[in-house]
């Protein structure tokens, strides 16, 4: 199969990453980048990392234009632009849309207006579907809009889905940290380099955003309607990646050997999920689309802990995206994505 694809907002970390991804996929022949900001700069003078891959210009072209013609379209956009821009995008007729945003990634409208207010494009939100690759696998298969989920998200979700069949106590508390990519490419207070080196604090307390994609899906999961688990999010001292924590009380006693079959059943025929038997390091995943986690439980069987590491831009947004692409459109689902990462960091 040959691609010819667009990254429609292709200016910023994520459109970067995405893009690097994409020039090194078998199976993708054209990619068109998109920036309002960047149009007639080279890909490599915004990205470094392309400097040596292409000497393909953004383009200016509008959402509808860029989109004509092509097998699949990646919206890299600025939250809430990709509701402004659905319908002509689908007008244009693409073969698929995969949105990097969290527009669509919410189906329950409640949900979405608490966490994000008045939905924009709300006839468009039932044409996606939530692209958590690591977890839907081939029921991605044939998918025409996929709605890829949040960094945050991705990995307070692969520390959830092996607990769905165990029955807990209580809510499970998820405390990650980030790096600074995840604010985006456009500067800010907490992004600056005084007040982000050396540094670690919490931010979005009690309401983070991505809370809304967390709890909708683990209440699909456990089939419990007000099921809520907390992420905990927190800005950490480094660029990229994220570690994430999660503790959990089951009702009854788990020994080991369950919750290592739990995290195995649901990863162990995954490619890009790494069941450990050590809790992670954040250094081992940069740059990579692979994802690493481990499980433990506490001497009186109650307790329950579970640690992953990703990268940010890529497991938890541009490679997710592509790895979503693969299996929707039935290709190899790794293709693309098994360049390593950069070791040490």
């Amino acid at each position: 199969m040959t691609l010819r694809v667009v990254v429609l907002g292709g200016g910023g970390y994520v459109g970067g990453e995405l893009l690097r991804l994409l020039l090194h996929h078998p199976d993708v022949s054209e990619v068109l980048a998109t920036s309002r900001s960047q149009a007639g700069k080279q890909l490599g003078d915004v990205h470094p990392q392309l400097v040596l891959r292409t000497d393909v210009r953004f383009s200016g072209a509008t959402p509808a234009e860029a989109s004509r013609g092509r097998d699949v379209v990646f919206l890299c956009l600025e939250h809430g632009e990709s509701s402004q821009v659905a319908a002509e995008v689908f007008g244009a007729g693409p073969g698929l849309v995969v949105d990097l945003a969290a527009d669509f990634r919410i189906q329950d409208r409640r949900l979405y207006e608490r966490y994000y207010g008045r939905h924009a494009a709300p006839e468009s939100v039932s044409r996606f579907t939530y692209g958590l690759a690591d977890v839907r696998g081939k029921d991605l298969h044939g998918a025409l809009a996929i709605a890829a989920p949040g960094c945050f998200a991705t990995a307070a979700q692969l520390a959830l889905y092996p607990l769905r069949t165990i029955a807990l106590a209580g809510p499970p508390a998820l405390f990650g940290i980030t790096g600074s990519s995840g604010a985006g490419v456009a500067p800010k207070p907490t992004t600056h380099h005084p007040a982000r080196a050396h540094n670690v604090f919490a931010y979005s307390v009690l309401g983070h955003r991505h809370d809304a994609e967390i709890v909708e899906q683990w209440r699909g999961w456990t089939h419990d309607p007000d099921a809520s688990p907390r992420l905990m999010a927190h800005s950490g001292p480094f660029v990229r990646g994220i570690y994430l924590t999660l503790y959990a009380h089951a009702e009854s006693s788990v020994d080991s050997g369950r919750l290592h079959a739990a995290l195995n059943e649901a990863y162990g025929h995954r490619p890009f999920v790494r069941v450990m038997d050590h809790p992670p390091e954040l250094t081992h995943v940069l740059g990579s689309n692979v994802a690493l986690i481990h499980g433990a439980v506490g001497p009186d069987g109650r307790e329950i802990q579970i640690s992953v590491a990703l990268d940010n831009l890529v497991k938890g947004a541009g490679g997710q995206a592509v790895q979503a692409m693969n299996l929707a459109l039935g290709l190899e689902e790794t293709a693309g994505l098994l360049a390593g990462g950069v070791f040490p960091c």
